[in-house]
């Protein structure tokens, strides 16, 4: 009997379109003889699937089931898609295991903790395995003051908000009049604003996931980009950045950055498909955590899509054994 599984995409964040790209490469390249795969949209007005015939389906949300043709849906596992809220802060998560259903993705504390990237950070710091650059934690409510901020902080500084993806929002500022600005147009995507001092670097990133009980680490992603920093643009314009896999970095900085990663993945509790993104001050030989990516973007030409096929492994092979570690739980 094929299991039923929940491929959940949309959500209520900004990264809505990037999710909706995901879900399609992940529902084809889950293997159609293993697996009824159901893709529910979740908006903040409905969560449906859309039948091959065109007809809508909301979703019970007492017990997460669907209604087809008279019959009764329920699902063997959820694979979540959602980047940003609600599936990638705990929410759902916390939905899911609330309703005893599996799922792919870390668990609803990890989720809440990696998403929040000024709280990710102090955590990180405290488990004293890698750098992590000075910062300071805003909040919209509560006061704040740019002279004080840049008494404690060098510039140039990235400001970009606490909770939120793909980079929006996200702004550098070499002067202390951009600070204000900067300021502001992160407050337009988040209550709360991570300002943090820029690290000089190249910027590697990498991928993991669990198999069969065993941490798979996939090869390492360096990504340059043509603008100043990695944002939103330089993220899903073709030509715009340029990301090599495996990163042309010595052996050493390999190793390093790839039991860093599984240490972190270990420390965090981590479940499902990660991605750790890291700054290697290649002048000073410092590795920096960047931040935890706890959904990682699954269209075709994403980093950890890139890194499977570079991995030699297929992107069915990829779901299909995170759904498995899912289900076995």
């Amino acid at each position: 009997m094929k299991k039923n599984i929940a491929l959940v995409a949309g959500g209520y964040s900004g990264e809505y379109v990037i999710s909706v790209q995901s879900a399609v490469t992940i529902e084809n390249n889950l293997d159609s003889s293993k697996y009824a795969v159901y893709k529910v949209i979740i908006t903040r007005e409905s969560w449906s699937y859309t039948a091959p015939d065109g007809t809508v389906h909301e979703i019970d949300k007492n017990d997460f089931s669907l209604t087809v043709s008279g019959n009764k849906i329920k699902f063997d596992a959820v694979f979540i898609g959602i980047h940003g809220t609600p599936g990638e802060d705990g929410r759902l998560q916390g939905y899911f295991e609330m309703l005893g259903i599996p799922y792919t993705s870390c668990g609803m504390v990890t989720s809440a903790i990696t998403f929040n990237k000024s709280y990710c950070n102090k955590i990180v710091a405290a488990f004293d395995v890698v750098n992590v650059a000075k910062s300071t934690h805003i909040f919209r409510e509560q006061p704040y003051n740019t002279a004080d901020i840049l008494a404690k902080l060098r510039l140039p500084l990235f400001v970009k908000p606490a909770e939120g993806g793909s980079s929006i929002g996200m702004s550098k500022v070499k002067t202390a009049e951009e600070l204000q600005p900067a300021i502001d147009k992160a407050f337009n995507e988040d209550s709360q604003v991570l300002i943090e001092e820029f690290v000089k670097g190249r910027e590697l990133t990498i991928g993991m996931y669990l198999s069969g009980g065993k941490l798979n680490v996939l090869p390492i992603t360096e990504v340059v980009s043509s603008k100043e920093f990695f944002d939103y643009e330089a993220k899903y314009t073709p030509g715009v950045s340029n990301e090599i896999t495996p990163a042309p970095v010595p052996d050493n900085i390999t190793s390093l950055v790839q039991q860093t990663a599984s240490k972190l993945y270990h420390l965090l509790n981590c479940r499902g498909i990660v991605r750790i993104d890291f700054i290697w001050d290649d002048t000073n030989n410092k590795l920096f955590f960047l931040e935890a990516n706890t959904m990682p973007g699954q269209s075709e030409n994403s980093l950890v899509p890139q890194q499977v096929r570079a991995a030699g492994k297929t992107l069915q092979e990829f779901y299909g054994a995170v759904l498995e570690e899912a289900m076995a739980k």
